[in-house]
């Protein structure tokens, strides 16, 4: 049997065919343990693929949000490790490499293998395709309110996109502007978290999915805390992704402890 993968069409590619080589050439030599490798690419006049491995377990937002493969319930411990993972593949991008920003951070774009570790997608083309491309296509609930090109964005843009996701992660909600069905819109995280009083979050806030969890309730509202400064309206008051490693490390530090050895696979011949 072959490899599956993930073939991407890039619509409205704006740039010379050599700068596009160069740009893709960079992208493929991003290697961090939460990006999605990019393994080929094919460019034609009429044609532009990426291929990247392909993730079984689909979309965070699939997951969360009912459109997932057998609809996979996530606890806590797979959460936070969520979390952790994909500040720390923005903190790569952020800080290693061609330092860069993403641009696009959003629930659709963060992928998980079978492990259910995250990997995050989409990385590293912004400035391909043109302005009124369809690919990739931004979510405006999770664009920082100083952003007005998204090819641009800072890397503190790139914070409050991650704030957003991290809201989303713990209430299960989805964020405003995010279409589910015909019936249901999402929500604006960081408004109703707000004005939701702080001694009110367990019980009115988090997903139901998270209340099962045990003597884990201070370490749900510490990463939710952070997901509301991650998502403030100012960017100079946002912190540093390299800052958000190390609160979601010092918050969730047993949780994952845990989650990490209840991977531990053991094969047998």
């Amino acid at each position: 049997m072959g490899t599956i993968v993930a073939v991407k069409r890039l619509k409205d590619v704006m740039i010379p065919e050599a700068e596009f080589r160069e740009k893709i050439r960079v992208v493929g030599d991003m290697n961090h343990q939460h990006l999605v490798p990019l393994k080929a690419y094919y460019y034609s006049r009429e044609e532009k693929l990426l291929v990247y491995d392909y993730m079984p377990m689909g979309s965070l937002s699939a997951l969360l949000h009912g459109k997932g493969a057998g609809r996979t319930s996530l606890n806590w411990e797979m959460r936070s490790g969520i979390a952790l993972g994909v500040a720390r593949g923005i903190e790569y991008l952020h800080t290693q490499g061609p330092k860069v920003s993403h641009g696009n951070i959003k629930s659709s774009n963060v992928l998980l293998n079978k492990s259910y570790e995250p990997k995050i997608s989409d990385f590293g083309i912004s400035d391909v395709v043109g302005p009124s491309s369809s690919f990739p296509v931004r979510v405006a609930s999770y664009q920082a309110p100083e952003v007005t090109d998204p090819r641009r964005a800072s890397q503190k843009a790139d914070v409050y996109s991650f704030g957003i996701l991290l809201l989303e992660l713990l209430t299960g909600k989805a964020p405003k502007n995010t279409l589910l069905n015909e019936e249901e819109e999402g929500v604006d995280l960081p408004r109703w978290v707000r004005s939701v009083g702080k001694e009110e979050w367990t019980s009115e806030v988090f997903d139901v999915e998270l209340l099962r969890s045990k003597n884990v309730e201070e370490d749900m509202v510490g990463l939710l805390q952070l997901g509301v400064d991650c998502a403030g309206q100012h960017p100079e008051n946002r912190p540093l992704v390299t800052e958000v490693v190390i609160r979601i490390e010092e918050i969730c530090g047993s949780s994952l402890t845990n989650r990490k050895h209840s991977e531990v696979v053991i094969e047998t011949e």
